[in-house]
């Protein structure tokens, strides 16, 4: 499978979280707008955007170690994950330290997205303890 039919694939599963996060990181600049400091909002978006491309990579990764083995590799997806994640961390450290104080405010939009994405994944699951 090509590249881009991968991570056109990897956005279609994950279409509701791409609308969601889009809609916070909107909503958050609106509100900062509103409040007189849309740096804030811009902030709070790539925030949620770095959390929106932290899951969409890993979706990525998952996928092209299923085609290519069959089956992840617990090593290789560990070391991947960890550099992912020392990417992610290290964008978003970045922004606070260059932009201090308001580039904090990317990791409230990275915690947003996060709570965001534990919510979605915690309904269905609730859903289904229900039914036993």
């Amino acid at each position: 499978m090509k590249r881009s039919e991968r991570w056109t694939r990897t956005v279609t599963n994950h279409r509701r979280v791409v609308i969601l996060a889009a809609v916070l990181a909107f909503a958050g600049i609106w509100i900062a707008v509103g409040a007189g400091e849309w740096r804030i909002g811009v902030f709070v978006g790539v925030g949620v955007l770095l959390g929106l491309a932290n899951l969409l990579l890993t979706e990525f990764s998952l996928q092209v170690s299923i085609e290519s083995d069959g089956t992840p590799n617990r090593k290789q997806f560990a070391l991947s994950s960890l550099m992912r994640l020392l990417g992610i961390t290290a964008v978003a450290l970045g922004f606070t330290v260059l932009f201090w104080p308001l580039g904090a405010t990317v990791l409230i939009g990275l915690s947003a997205f996060h709570l965001l994405t534990l919510v979605l994944t915690g309904i269905p699951l609730l859903k289904e303890l229900r039914k036993v």
